[in-house]
């Protein structure tokens, strides 16, 4: 036995090993890239960041070297090398490199994810059991060695871009097979499944996404998830970390303050773009969120 997991954690170091070569040898640069994989992306860090604010897209993300910090509402995740951290939902995340230096960048591979190549997975090989009720949208799991090396395969491709076409949907398919064979792969039904719990508050979470500017009726957002008023009050949070309501103001602050860096809008445009009727209010929930009121903020992250 101990002979086995002495094995295995050789077999680990030398795929991560494998992976830092590699893409510190492609990506030279801090930033974040593309790449001839489509839904593969790699970002990279030379030096430790400062909190940034997003909507985070359903995805797979892979830590290969570094350490970072990733926020949702009052909730902290903190993940380190050869550690997932999945984003089964669309969610407004805020997240901070702590450990990365131009000798050891931080490394991380970010994997979307289709709803169609997970739906068809599915179908294909039904997991045994489905979540009664809705869980998180994010989790963090420590990789096992077979996904590990699905992804250094997918990695290896880069080098390859003539089979690209045929092998990478391949490893793909395999990737996402692996995930819902995990311990917490009956999460990623919240992206698929047709008429689940989950699948109806993910419903109401892209209505949000996409009318976040109006003004928030429970009653208008449960009818289009198929859900009662307090049901959907109940699951949403435990999805996502936060109401319905509070769901909204970070995706109008995010939004906000994009437009205010982005595209050089003054605060009251920028406010009422987002659909805030009221500029003081819109400042006092952008310092909450933000550490100062929008000026200043706006300010101090064109100094930096």
């Amino acid at each position: 036995m101990q002979q086995d997991d002495s094995f295995l954690q050789q077999t680990t170091a030398l795929y991560r090993a494998e992976l830092v070569r590699a893409l510190t040898r492609r990506f030279t640069a801090p930033g974040t890239y593309e790449t001839a994989i489509a839904p593969l992306h790699v970002i990279r860090c030379d030096a430790p960041s400062p909190i940034i604010h997003t909507v985070h897209k359903p995805a797979l993300c892979l830590i290969v070297q570094g350490l970072k910090e990733v926020g949702l509402g009052d909730e902290h995740y903190h993940y380190d090398p050869l550690t997932y951290l999945v984003v089964s939902v669309t969610l407004p995340v805020s997240g901070r490199v702590l450990e990365a230096s131009p000798e050891a960048p931080y490394l991380c591979i970010r994997l979307d994810f289709e709803p169609a190549e997970i739906a068809q997975v599915i179908a294909d090989t039904p997991p045994a059991a489905v979540p009664d009720e809705p869980e998180r949208g994010l989790f963090l799991e420590r990789i096992d060695v077979s996904l590990l090396e699905t992804m250094v395969r997918l990695v290896r491709l880069l080098d390859s871009p003539r089979d690209i076409g045929m092998l990478a949907p391949l490893a793909l398919r395999e990737l996402h097979y692996r995930l819902l064979r995990g311990v917490h792969g009956r999460r990623l039904y919240e992206l698929a499944l047709g008429d689940s719990q989950s699948r109806r508050v993910t419903r109401a979470i892209d209505w949000l996404n996409r009318h976040y500017t109006q003004p928030l009726r429970i009653e208008e957002l449960a009818r289009v998830a198929n859900l009662g008023s307090s049901t959907l009050h109940h699951h949403f949070k435990a999805v996502t970390a936060m109401s319905p309501l509070q769901y909204q103001k970070q995706l109008r602050l995010q939004e906000a303050r994009r437009l205010l860096l982005a595209e050089g809008l003054d605060v009251a445009s920028a406010c009422y773009r987002v659909g805030y009727e009221s500029p003081s209010q819109f400042s006092r929930e952008y310092s909450r969120q933000f550490g100062c009121p929008p000026s200043r903020d706006i300010g101090r992250v064109s100094r930096a």
